[in-house]
């Protein structure tokens, strides 16, 4: 409903709506829109009551709340119930427990900070408040268990094709989960499952877009190898349109994944990459080695062609993949 009333004020640019012309396209009373703009207020949204005339929208604050997201987003089901918080250690943790307590298959958990965001190898995640997007889906897929790590190659291929529509933005995938931009980290996806006997419980896909984080405020031991959106676009950029394009994305590819498989995301994901074709160092738990990325196979795992010429498929848990040559800081 609210969001409704912010697409009516929006359309009616300067000009005030009346709170009986809301009422008549909500069906709803008048007294029920009253409220509705009261509760907009309180959440931050300047909206001007004109004597006599009605409402207009003079700014939304900057804060993804679910009245904003749901007025950008263009899905049939995907983030149509979200939950949102201003601050969380993890939106993975919190969609996990929403998980197991049944939520609704595209719930989206959106936080405006992670106090303890995490990425792949328990590695941290710098979520500042306001100034990214970090948000976690709840996916219930049919599929079978083995597949759930594709997820995170679905879910790299739906954020890239998101920012990369802003000028200026070029940023590529780097397998398994993150993204770059200009060499440095710009996204990272974590993919968690619940499973029991051959069928997925839940899945959890775990986004975090540094959108607009100043450099100033970036942790001195990050602050060489991150980078935001804001950094290269050559025009503005808003966080709530972008997560918007992401849910779109991955309602789109989900949706085909269920209908053919997941060979055409593969196929995307590939023209994304900037790992295939490049020499890369393979670090694994019981041997280290250099080789050329040369593809993914049908499972989602990198094929590497060793320096002795034989072939080695790398499992995204077990490793970390640098650039053969250079520091390799973003790995």
């Amino acid at each position: 409903m609210r969001g409704r009333i912010l697409e009516i004020l929006r359309a009616g640019g300067a000009e005030p709506v009346s709170g009986e012309e809301l009422s008549k396209r909500l069906e709803v009373s008048r007294t029920a829109v009253w409220k509705h703009i009261q509760a907009l207020k309180a959440e931050g949204y300047d909206i001007e009551s004109v004597p006599k005339k009605g409402y207009v929208l003079k700014a939304a604050p900057d804060r993804l709340k679910p009245a904003e997201i749901i007025t950008h987003l263009k899905t049939k089901w995907l983030g149509h119930s979200i939950h949102y918080v201003e601050s969380v250690d993890s939106t993975n943790n919190l969609a996990k427990r929403l998980a197991e307590e049944g939520c609704d298959n595209g719930l989206v958990v959106v936080s405006e900070e992670q106090k303890g965001g995490k990425g792949r190898l328990s590695r941290g995640w710098f979520s500042p408040f306001a100034c990214g997007n970090w948000f976690s889906v709840v996916l219930k897929p049919p599929f079978l268990p083995q597949e759930a790590s594709k997820c995170t190659l679905l879910a790299a291929v739906a954020v890239v094709k998101a920012v990369n529509k802003y000028k200026g933005v070029n940023a590529a995938i780097k397998w398994p989960n993150d993204i770059l931009l200009n060499g440095k980290k710009l996204v990272g996806i974590l993919t968690e499952m619940s499973a029991e006997f051959g069928k997925i419980n839940y899945i959890v896909i775990g986004i975090g877009i540094n959108v607009n984080v100043p450099h100033s405020i970036v942790p001195d031991d990050i602050k060489d190898c991150a980078v935001s959106v804001a950094d290269a676009a050559a025009e503005p950029v808003e966080r709530v349109q972008i997560l918007a394009d992401v849910l779109d994305n991955l309602e789109e590819l989900y949706e085909s994944v269920l209908q053919n498989g997941f060979a055409p995301v593969l196929a995307e994901w590939r023209k994304y990459s900037c790992t295939l074709g490049q020499q890369v160092k393979v670090i694994a738990p019981d041997e280290t080695y250099c080789g050329l990325a040369v593809d993914i196979d049908e499972d989602g795992l990198l094929v590497v062609k060793k320096e002795d010429g034989t072939t080695e498929k790398v499992i995204a848990g077990d490793v970390s993949i640098r650039p053969a040559a250079g520091t390799g800081k973003y790995a």
